[in-house]
């Protein structure tokens, strides 16, 4: 089985560098890096003038069952609902495999 990289690219309701967006984003890598399955959690910052997003999450699952078990665990669940749906802006998932022969 392969390795899923999960990645998310997004802006925030509060903006970007502020006080609301610091507490977001290290409250939401204390949730979500501790669900079982996630590994090398990471909070991004883009620098990039190419990109409209301001911020990213990226992490690996060990394959598409321990992906599909961090979506359905309670912890994310409730972090969808009760933070990101009502913090975030606008987003974009992304979900990479390593290509055959890497």
């Amino acid at each position: 089985m392969s390795r899923i990289t999960h990645m998310v690219t997004f802006t925030l309701y509060a903006g970007k560098d502020t006080a609301e967006s610091e507490v977001f984003l290290n409250e939401s890598k204390q949730a979500l890096a501790e669900i079982p399955g996630v590994e090398h959690f990471q909070v991004l910052r883009q620098v990039s003038v190419k990109n409209e997003f301001d911020y990213g999450f990226s992490m690996e699952f060990a394959d598409q069952a321990a992906y599909d078990a961090y979506n359905d665990h309670p912890v994310h669940r409730q972090y969808v609902a009760e933070r990101w749906e009502k913090e975030v802006s606008r987003f974009q998932e992304i979900d990479f495999m390593k290509h055959n022969g890497e």
